[in-house]
């Protein structure tokens, strides 16, 4: 599988301000996500042990941002 390519948390948050419809995985372990004060409102909370399940509810018609720590 070819890399996918990165972007800065500056880059999301113009792209987000212009318009631009993202979904949000947030792939951070529980504990990580707990403990973080900065958190995406929008974020979904994908686990990596399951995320194969998560897979199928995960929309198709717009650009994919995962984010871990």
């Amino acid at each position: 599988m070819a890399d996918a390519p990165r972007i800065s948390v500056d880059e999301l948050r113009k792209r987000m301000e212009a318009g631009e419809d993202f979904t949000i995985l947030d792939t951070r372990n529980p504990t990580e996500w707990e403990q973080s004060d900065s958190i995406i409102p929008e974020a979904r909370r994908v686990a990596l042990d399951r995320w194969e399940e998560a897979l199928s509810g995960i929309p198709h018609d717009r650009p994919v941002v995962a984010y871990c720590t």
